[in-house]
Order: structure tokens, then C-alpha cells, then sequence
């Protein structure tokens, strides 16, 4: 009989969406993820060399593309006034948090032949690790994270920007900023330019949450920062952080034949991920602070890069913050460990408006990512740049969707114009146009393409055995299949053996060629996430899904920060509806700490709540302090021990409790992309895995 102890296992330790960027202990250790492999050989057996095609077209951008332009190198090393002396930094839990040693590869005068030497370029610019000074009063730390951590001198102390994804890169952020510029003061506030959470995760690595209780310090977030930070990536969580896998090459070791960046940074750091809550939002469009004796402009940006989201003007500095609205890149409006599709019109628009309200003044551009660019002149051109870089890509494809084009053609047929594709900050190294262009016809009119044949497709497993009949069995499709492999033909290839492999998920020779032909792709792009992609496929249909540990960066605080009606909607996600088919009942929840009350129903095997309203004649009412519960949600006090000691209280039929306990399933982080890659033998992970996969924040 379930119990109401079982309901207490099945509520989940729910942390933010963001996969581990730590080792991933696989099968025979093929390679340990994230692990430098040596230079002279690929670190798969399996592993192909670059095929001429793939020479040919690497080649062929090294002549094409503008390598001529070296401003990039100028800018990036300029202000630099500490190196960082140490390549790696340990995590508090004792395994390593950041490694910059692994990408040393990357510091060779070697042209690799399997990266696109676009991609290779922004991969040794991101190799800046120290201190840099954008001017006289603001100071970047690079290259300790994905994203950059800024300082901002205050009359009394400094002002801290984007606290990097984990704390001890933060902390050795800020110990070598004191060694060398702070003089000892201490941090006074701390702002978070938007909801990812490379741009709030290490916050403890800098401030003691006693000092923000005690109005030490503040903590500055734009309009619904906590709404979007929890919620953007929970309810899908468990997907994203696995499809991130792919996006991010989390399996894949840093080499020239796997991992080589991540365009906006080398990678994601693997330490302890904390979220202490803004004491003050910015709720209006525009909004002036004086924060610490600094003057400062907040222009708000929702739905742009992220959901909640703001840039800031330091107008006695002339100096002009553009969070992730503005970076050395292309962004994503679609982003493929998957989010919802950003709106490229209204991001253009803001930056337009941030280009007449502070850009025709300031005479530094600085942001989360990559480095500043100095001089009105050149910031100008660049904001003009990246507005019409969204603004052409949002209307150039509604142009070609109204002349029928559809979600399956439109990468194949809309082009950045050429004075765009010749500027270094508009290359594809995070969005690609490619997968954009697709995000754009996704926002506004769907994934259907208004071919019936498409509208109710069977699954993939389902209609590729008919493929593999019509075209004469398996041994035809991968004699066709080598054939097309040999010609370059990369992408035809895959049309046919990916038929074949999801209709024979056994198939050992088709899975290989298959791998064969993702990797050639892979080594072709520019852009690391459609590189990391066809590389993580290829390393899974030769290795299966990897089993073994994955660190456990999950931060109770983190979930702390979720609000009860978010738990209650996971909650809902997490019940499978067809184990409680026939059962009805209303629970109502209070929480008396905080004056909430909840109206939970599950009815039509829908479990539902609504916010400030109880039922007069509910079949059970469960009493607890928010504080009490916060133990139960954070996994560090089970609901039954607080039940026994009386800090939660219970009327009505518990039996109730157990219908819902017996319907609350925990995901597995693991779960197959590939058909045939899952070991046959893998158990369903735990709720612990779960955590550990989804204990980091969602980014970007």
C-alpha cells in the first residue's frame, strides 16, 4: 500500500535547468568528458580523420572569410593587467570546477584540419584568462567561466555584474581582482543583468547572504528575474539538460577532434551553483539609480536574449552595458537544447533604442561575454550591426514565408546579406542562421509545414521499417550509404542511414557509418552547438549513452528560490496522469509563515492549483510554514519527519497523499536520443541523478 512516506520520496529535489559540465565517467574510460586528448590522434578507436570534402571546404573558408581583420585580437588583449597563474580551480566538493589547462591546443599556431578555422579563431580569442581594465573605474575577469564577471568602484566599495554560473570561479575571480585592483573593499552590490544562470550562479563566491540580510549589500534583478530564473527551464528541465548534452559537447573531450569551445567561452564551469534573491527589481522600461555613489541607467529588455532582462549606462563614465543583448556573435532565437523561440524584431528594437538613448554618447561598449569595444565609432557600427542582424533575419524570413517557403526549406534558402557575413561579431558562433532562420517561421507560424503528410507523421521507429523494404533491405541502404559518404555527399547519406539505424537500433555497421557521417558534418561547422551536436551523435552511436558518475552541483538554495505555485505546477509535471485515471479530490495547502493558500484539484486526471483560495470542503488539508517546507522541497527534511515533530500538520483522508505518490515519476537524465545507444541493462536513474543534471542553472 503506498504511503504517505512514498508521497514524500516522490516530491522531487528540483533544481534550475543547466547541464554538468564535470566528468562523465563512461564504459571502459574511452575518454573522460572535458579531458584534453593528446593532439597527435583522435580520442575515439572509432574516430575518423577530415575526408578531403571536409578539407576542401574548411580550405575554402580560410580563403574566403575576412582573417585580415584582426581588430578582434587588438581589443581582446587590451587593459590586461593579471594573468591568471593557476589553470585550474577546484571545486569546494574537491573535484575541479574550472580547467583552462585542456584548451591549451587551442594556443598552438596549428590550423586543425578538423575545426572550422572561423570556429578555431573565436576559440583562441576566448583563451584570454585574468584582469582586464575596460577603463579607469571598471574591471572585467575573463575566462574563468562561460560568461564574464565585471566590477564597477563604488564610493564605498564595489559593485559586482554577473557572478559567472558557479562560486569558486567567481571567488577566484574576485581574489585575483583584490590582489591586484580592489585594495580590500568590500563588494556593496551585486547586480544580475538577466535570468541565465551564468549570470547569477557563483553570486556566493562574492557576497555572504548574512551581509544582503543586513542591507550590506544589494542584490539589483530586472522585472520578474525570479519568475523566468526558476521557471523558463524547470518544467522541461529534465529534456533540455540532456538535448545540452548535444548543444554544449558535454561528453565530448576538449580536442582538436572534439570539443573546442563554445563561441561565447570556452565552457561551464562545475562548481556550486547558489541564487541569493534580488532586494531590489527594476520594474520601469527606464529606471535611474544611484547604487554605491554610481549613477546608473537601467533600460529593461524583456524577451530578448532572455525572458527577464535589462543592459545599464553608466552616464558620468560614458560606458555602456549591453548584458547578452550585444556580444562578438550571432545569438540564438532558437537555442537547441531548447527554450522558447526569442522574438529577433523586438530584441532589434531595443537595441536600437539602447543605440539613440546612451550609444551615440558612450565611448565604451562592454558586455557578459567576450570583450569591450572602445571608441563611439566603432560601438556605433557594431550596435548597428547586430540590430539589423536580427531585424534581417526576422523580416527576410517572414518574407520568404509569405511567398510559401516553409520551416523544412527556409535554412536552405534565406542568406545574411553579404556586408553582414563580412563582420566577425555577426558569425553564427552561438545561433547559427541556419538554426535561427527555422526558430523565426517556429515563432510565428509552427512547426507544421500545411503538408498534410506532415501533419499527423507516424514516429520515426514506426515508419522506418517501410523506408528500409522500399529500398531493399539494409545491405542496399549501406552499400548506398558508403557510396554517398565517399562522394561528400554527407547529408543524403544521412537521410537514408537514418532510416536505417531507427529501423535497426541493433545495427552495429549502420550506427558506425552513420557516426562516420556526423562526425564529417561536424568537423564542416562554424558554429560550436551544430558542431557539438553531430559530434556528440557520432560519439554516442559508437559508445551508447555513458553510464557512471555525474557531480552533484545541486543547490538547495536554488530551490528555495522557487515559488510554491512553481513547485505545485512541477509537481504536475512530474504525475503521470494515467495512474490516477478515476481519482478525483481537492487538497487544500497553507502555509501560514507567509499567509499563502492554495486550491489544489486533481481532477480528469489533471492536477491543478490556483493561488489564494481554499476549499471549503476539501478532502485534505495540509498546514506547513513556507520555511518548513522549503526543508522538504530542498530534499533536507522529509514531510513525514515534519508530520512526527508537529511543524506540519494533516486533516482529512491521507490516503490521499498516496494516490499522488504512486504517480509522481522521476526522469531519467539519460534517457535515448539516438535509437540503439542505451545499454539494455541501464536502470532508470534515481531522483539523485536527476538532481545532479538539473542542479545548475538554465543558460542562454
Amino acid at each position: 500500500m503506498t504511503t504517505r512516506r512514498d508521497l514524500l520520496k516522490a516530491i522531487p529535489t528540483v533544481g534550475t535547468a543547466f547541464a554538468v559540465s564535470g566528468t562523465v565517467l563512461l564504459d571502459d574510460a574511452v575518454a573522460h568528458a572535458q579531458e584534453a586528448a593528446p593532439l597527435d590522434g583522435h580520442f575515439h578507436p572509432k574516430g575518423k580523420a577530415p575526408s578531403q570534402f571536409t578539407l576542401d571546404k574548411l580550405d575554402e573558408a580560410r580563403r574566403t572569410l575576412p582573417f585580415s581583420d584582426t581588430q578582434d585580437f587588438d581589443e581582446q588583449k587590451r587593459g590586461l593587467i593579471a594573468e591568471m597563474p593557476e589553470k585550474k580551480i577546484m571545486a569546494d566538493a574537491g573535484h575541479v570546477a574550472w580547467d583552462m589547462e585542456r584548451f591549451d591546443f587551442l594556443n598552438s599556431d596549428t590550423d586543425f584540419d578538423s575545426i572550422h578555422p572561423s570556429m578555431q579563431r573565436i576559440s583562441r580569442l576566448n583563451q584570454n584568462y585574468g584582469l582586464y581594465e575596460v577603463i579607469p573605474g571598471i574591471y572585467q575577469v575573463r575566462g574563468f567561466d562561460l560568461s564574464d564577471i565585471t566590477f564597477v568602484r563604488g564610493k564605498t566599495g564595489w559593485i559586482v555584474i554577473d557572478p559567472l554560473v558557479s562560486a569558486e570561479p567567481a571567488r577566484a575571480a574576485l581574489e585575483l581582482f583584490q590582489e591586484h585592483v580592489g585594495e580590500g573593499l568590500p563588494v556593496t552590490a551585486v547586480i544580475y543583468s538577466h535570468s541565465h544562470g551564468d549570470h547569477w550562479g557563483g553570486v556566493r563566491g562574492v557576497v555572504d547572504e548574512a551581509d544582503v540580510q543586513a542591507g550590506k549589500v544589494e542584490i539589483i534583478a530586472p522585472r520578474d528575474f525570479m519568475e523566468h530564473t526558476i521557471s523558463e527551464n524547470v518544467y522541461a528541465g529534465n529534456a533540455m539538460n540532456r538535448r545540452l548534452f548535444y548543444q554544449y559537447g558535454l561528453l565530448l573531450p576538449a580536442s582538436p577532434h572534439g570539443y573546442a569551445g563554445q563561441g561565447l567561452g570556452q565552457g561551464v564551469s562545475a562548481g556550486a551553483v547558489g541564487l541569493i534573491a534580488p532586494t531590489r527589481i527594476i520594474e520601469d522600461d527606464i529606471e535611474e539609480l544611484e547604487i554605491d555613489g554610481v549613477r546608473m541607467i537601467f533600460q529593461n529588455t524583456p524577451g530578448t536574449e532572455a525572458p527577464s532582462n535589462m543592459n545599464t549606462y553608466f552616464p558620468d563614465m560614458k560606458a555602456l552595458w549591453m548584458a547578452e543583448n550585444i556580444t562578438g556573435t550571432l545569438h540564438n532565437i532558437y537555442t537547441l537544447r531548447g527554450a522558447p523561440v526569442r522574438n529577433p524584431l523586438r530584441w532589434s528594437k531595443y537595441m536600437s533604442r539602447a543605440l539613440h538613448l546612451y550609444g551615440e554618447e558612450a565611448e565604451v561598449m562592454f558586455y557578459s561575454h567576450h570583450w569591450p569595444r572602445w571608441g563611439n565609432d566603432r560601438l556605433q557600427k557594431i550596435m548597428r550591426d547586430q540590430r539589423d542582424l536580427y531585424a534581417h533575419m526576422n523580416n527576410q524570413v517572414l518574407h520568404f514565408v509569405n511567398k510559401g517557403v516553409t520551416i523544412n526549406q527556409i535554412h536552405n534558402v534565406y542568406e545574411l546579406p553579404q556586408s553582414l557575413k563580412d563582420k566577425w561579431h555577426c558569425r553564427g558562433y552561438h545561433g547559427s542562421p541556419e538554426h535561427n532562420s527555422r526558430g523565426v517561421v517556429q515563432r510565428y507560424i509552427g512547426f507544421w509545414d500545411c503538408n498534410p503528410a506532415t501533419l499527423i507523421p507516424l514516429s520515426p521507429s514506426d515508419s522506418a521499417p517501410l523506408y528500409v523494404q522500399m529500398m531493399g533491405g539494409s545491405d542496399a541502404i549501406m552499400t548506398k550509404g558508403r557510396t554517398l559518404h565517399d562522394a561528400g555527399e554527407y547529408l543524403l547519406a544521412t537521410e537514408i542511414l537514418n532510416k536505417l539505424v531507427q529501423a535497426e537500433p541493433n545495427n552495429r555497421a549502420a550506427k558506425d557509418l552513420l557516426a562516420d557521417v556526423y562526425e564529417q558534418i561536424g568537423y564542416q561547422q562554424e558554429n560550436p552547438g551544430l558542431r557539438n551536436s553531430f559530434l556528440s551523435g557520432a560519439f554516442e552511436l559508437r559508445s551508447g549513452i555513458p553510464e557512471g558518475d555525474i557531480p552533484d552541483p545541486s543547490s538547495p538554495d536554488v530551490i528555495r528560490a522557487m515559488s510554491t505555485e512553481l513547485f505545485l505546477n512541477f509537481l504536475a509535471i512530474k504525475m503521470d496522469s494515467r495512474k490516477v485515471e478515476g481519482h478525483e479530490f481537492t487538497m487544500n495547502l497553507i502555509t501560514p509563515d507567509n499567509g499563502e493558500k492554495f486550491l489544489v484539484e486533481l481532477r480528469n486526471a489533471t492536477l491543478t492549483n490556483v493561488e489564494g483560495f481554499l476549499s471549503p470542503t476539501p478532502d485534505v488539508t495540509l498546514t506547513i510554514n513556507r520555511s518548513d517546507l522549503e526543508q522538504t522541497m530542498a530534499g533536507e527534511k522529509e514531510l513525514e519527519a515534519q508530520l512526527a515533530d508537529g511543524t506540519a500538520q494533516i486533516e482529512g483522508d491521507p490516503t490521499i497523499l498516496g494516490v499522488l505518490a504512486q504517480a509522481m515519476v522521476d526522469f531519467d537524465p539519460f534517457f535515448e536520443v539516438l535509437p540503439g545507444t542505451r545499454d539494455p541493462h541501464h536502470v532508470e536513474a534515481h531522483s539523485d541523478a536527476f538532481e545532479a543534471v538539473t542542479g545548475l542553472p538554465a543558460i542562454e
